[in-house]
């Protein structure tokens, strides 16, 4: 924006126009809104409806201006918030014109008719924009005596959405947003006129993953949280911006709390990641943090049972038994995925230089050797300065996702790749066994006009994708060769063999750009500090030598003193320790749940003959951990995390003075009893340090190269394993939100008709899927899928695949056709397992 008063003579830029506002001439692009025009200007025009993330709707018309052109007014007042900038035009606010300030009074006079005035009581009361717009823009006394319009209050539209529809402006804000942003139209406008008002419709619930968003742009009370609800007011909070430790889109959150906890999470404006939005997990997920199992005091094992312990006693006693476990046979490091790049880097350094073992691997899910040379190929190093981010996806003509649920695993990325599609025609497409509902959101825009399909689904059999990346269909293949376009892989890529490999074969054959996304917060900084046995902070290869002696200078070792073998990996650590070959483990926060082979891990944890736990609560880790250190939880520590583009995603502590101490000090400390140190006291000297080290700078590791696997053929009786987990699952930081939990989605089967029709799968019949380990048992749901596959969520309700199964993504399966159900079926969650595996 140009402010010019003398800019008469002053040439337009093209694709610009020039006209006044207040009096004030400003040069302004070609199609822009009035009301965003005279923001830059610093000119506020009230309103309600308006959000610079939404479609024009002109619905609460509290933005009237009054607008000339051409040297001619025109007959009323417009709404500033859908009339665009032309060149000469004249707008007078409510500031300069005394028209326009009478029709904003007399909008605000008629929104309030039936408003009910609780500002008291309301939980909006001291932020809310109707109250400041009444006092501003408003008049003093209403010329309305009659009786307001009541409703029944509070109506659920859904577990953790509470609606007080007498406090509704018909805004359509929340309609909006569900229908353009989230692609979820379970909220809308019911009946007309008089009676108009925000609804459901019947048996249709308000199940999306983004519903708190709505409570947070309701510019009324009109929308409440159920967690929230009546429990505070702003004036009674202290505000902290935070970031989200739930997945690795990076979203920045903002910490809402008095008394030592955390009352509400709100939505950080950050246009380059999350911009004003986050997910219902990111949201509403952070009550287990202050759960009631909480371990606040270091525990130690005497007589096979633990026993609380001061810290002292504990570290010396952790100090003791890994000190003699690492001259014996070894001790392995398992941090898990969830740790800030400051604990993780805490972890790198603990293992080479206290325990002399590279044997540490954060990858607390299933992963491959092949996964392992992608990262240190492809991923380590990469930055928004030499990688995608989230502005390539909004701006990319075509995306391509690979064995990658944007939905489920990373909320954001689901809402840019959905604007994407919507607003520049992006095409989205997914390699994936059938169309799930974050697959449809995404390939098919539904507008006033009806929808539209910008994308597609390539169908391939789970376990098939690399022969279905070598063959993808020439207009897939034809969208990928034009400029900017992306191809994003998830993590449940290194359950299939030969798929990183063709990934980058793709790559160099399209010149497509590519993206990894993990699901957990952590991984991507775990990466580049080192948590991997063939990596040391920075991307440095363990085999480089010359890398281990820059390392060594850095960190003040002598020389050699860094071990030279590469490591374990996770499946190599738990196989030693339940071979007896380690004699020790460090975990930080690992669920053996998680893992390929839950049964190894547990066999591990009873064979190691030391087990030091780093956790926050009780897991099944506990039980066979020989000293538990707890942790802060992120609220109650400064640190950062990377985000999947290696974004830098800092924030402070919330909540202080709580002696919780977080991973990096634990491990200093504990070092320190080994004769060894760290520098690690604190996230900021972790930092620090890690930033003197700096990246690699020499060679890379090569790219893997390993030939596409076949699918996998199942016989009579059998189909393939489709399995990934859903946003809102039986994960242990979900615990203690049973509003959140009410949104999940449904526990169930889905297979093709025809699959179904091959085992006789008939009406009220239920489905099971089996393997020589156990079964579960759970309801069905057609859909358009390859024949004779069957998807399961990893780890939702009853179905928990690992565990069960001891199978994952691409395996061969028993189906059948049952109606066998345990008392336990009816949990609403449309099954139940045959084994005893639950979630310790």
């Amino acid at each position: 924006m140009t402010v010019a008063p003398e800019a008469e003579t002053r040439p337009l830029p093209p694709g610009y126009v020039r006209l006044t506002i207040d009096g004030i001439e400003v040069v302004a692009p070609k199609g822009e809104l009035l009301i965003r025009t005279a923001e830059r200007m610093g000119i506020t025009i009230p309103r309600f409806c308006d959000h610079p993330l939404l479609d024009p709707a002109g619905a609460c018309r509290q933005c009237l201006v009054e607008v000339e052109m051409g040297g001619r007014p025109m007959p009323k007042p417009q709404a500033s918030c859908t009339m665009t900038v032309a060149d000469g035009m004249v707008v007078k606010t409510q500031r300069t014109s005394p028209v326009a300030d009478k029709a904003q009074q007399g909008v605000m006079e008629l929104l309030l008719i039936n408003h009910p005035l609780d500002c008291p009581v309301c939980d909006k009361g001291g932020e809310c924009p109707l109250q400041n717009q009444a006092l501003k823009h408003g008049r003093a006394e209403s010329r309305f005596h009659d009786t307001k319009r009541t409703f029944a209050k509070p109506v659920p539209i859904s577990s953790q959405v509470l609606l007080d529809r007498e406090r509704c402006v018909l805004c359509q804000r929340c309609t909006r947003f569900s229908k353009q942003v989230a692609g979820d139209p379970f909220i809308e406008l019911l009946e007309r006129g008089a009676l108009q008002q925000i609804g459901i419709g019947e048996q249709q619930p308000f199940q999306s993953y983004f519903s708190g968003n709505t409570i947070q742009i309701c510019p009324v009370g009109a929308l409440t949280s159920a967690a929230y609800r009546f429990r505070s007011r702003p004036f009674d909070l202290v505000s902290t911006p935070g970031q989200c430790e739930h997945c690795a889109s990076g979203c920045e959150i903002r910490n809402d709390w008095r008394r030592g906890k955390v009352m509400r999470r709100l939505a950080g404006d950050d246009p380059e990641v999350n911009e004003e939005w986050i997910c219902d997990k990111g949201r509403f997920a952070f009550r287990y943090a202050t759960a009631n199992d909480r371990i606040t005091r270091p525990l130690i094992r005497e007589n096979g049972e633990l026993r609380p312990a001061s810290w002292t006693e504990a570290l010396q006693a952790a100090a003791n038994g890994l000190a003699e476990a690492r001259d014996a046979g070894g001790v392995g490091v398992l941090p898990g995925g969830r740790l800030t790049v400051e604990d993780a880097y805490a972890y790198a350094k603990f293992a080479r230089i206290a325990l002399r073992t590279n044997d540490i691997d954060y990858r607390a899910r299933p992963h491959s050797d092949e996964e392992l040379r992608f990262l240190e190929s492809t991923v380590v190093g990469t930055s928004p300065g030499n990688g995608v981010t989230y502005r390539d996806l909004e701006s990319a003509p075509a995306v391509l996702c690979v064995a990658f649920e944007p939905e489920e695993e990373s909320p954001i990325v689901f809402l840019r790749l959905r604007k994407a599609a919507r607003t520049r025609g992006a095409k989205v497409f997914h390699v994936a066994p059938w169309v799930s509902p974050g697959v449809e959101k995404t390939t098919v825009i539904v507008h006033d006009g009806g929808p539209v399909r910008t994308g597609g689904l390539v169908p391939c059999v789970p376990g098939g994708e690399a022969a279905a990346l070598r063959e993808l269909p020439s207009d897939v293949d034809e969208a990928l060769r034009q400029p900017g376009a992306v191809l994003l892989v998830g993590e449940r890529a290194a359950e299939v063999p030969g798929l990183y490999s063709e990934i980058l074969r793709t790559a160099q054959r399209t010149g497509v750009s590519v993206a990894w996304i993990p699901r957990r917060a952590g991984e991507r900084g775990a990466i580049e500090v080192g948590v991997l046995p063939t990596l040391l902070p920075g991307g440095r290869p363990v085999a480089d030598a010359e890398a281990r002696a820059e390392l060594e200078r850095h960190w003040g070792l002598a020389p050699a003193a860094l071990p030279a073998r590469a490591g374990r990996d996770v499946t190599g650590i738990l196989a030693a320790a339940a071979a007896g070959d380690l004699s020790a483990l460090v975990v930080g926060g690992v669920d053996p749940n998680d893992l390929p082979d839950p049964a190894l891990a547990e066999k591990a944890l009873r064979r190691a003959g030391f087990v030091v736990s780093l956790e926050l609560r009780p897991s099944a880790v506990t039980e066979h951990a020989d000293v538990v250190l707890p942790i802060a939880p992120s609220t109650e520590k400064a640190g950062s995390y990377l985000n999947w583009e290696g974004r830098h995603r800092e924030f402070r502590t919330t909540i202080d003075g709580t002696g919780a101490l977080p991973d990096c000090r634990v491990l200093d400390t504990l070092a320190v009893e080994m004769d060894v140190d760290l520098f690690t006291q604190t996230p900021a000297a972790a930092l620090a340090e890690l930033e003197r080290i700096g990246p690699h700078l020499g060679a890379g590791l090569p790219a893997p190269d390993e030939p596409p696997a076949a699918a996998p053929s199942p016989g009579a009786g059998q189909a393939v394993l489709a399995t990934w987990r859903q946003l809102l699952d039986n994960g242990s930081m979900q615990s203690d939100e049973p509003n959140l939990a009410g949104t999940a989605r449904r526990t169930v089967a889905v297979l093709s008709p025809r699959t179904a029709q091959r085992i006789g799968l008939g009406a009220g019949q239920r489905i099971e899927i089996s393997t020589a380990k156990g079964a579960i048992v759970l309801a069905t749901e057609l859909a358009e899928m390859p024949d004779d596959v069957v998807w399961l969520p990893a780890d939702s309700g009853a179905s928990k695949v690992h565990r069960t199964l001891g199978v994952g993504h691409g395996a061969v399966v028993d189906i059948a056709a049952t109606t066998a159900m345990s008392p336990a079926a009816g949990n609403g969650h449309g099954g139940t397992t045959h084994l005893d595996g639950g979630r310790a």
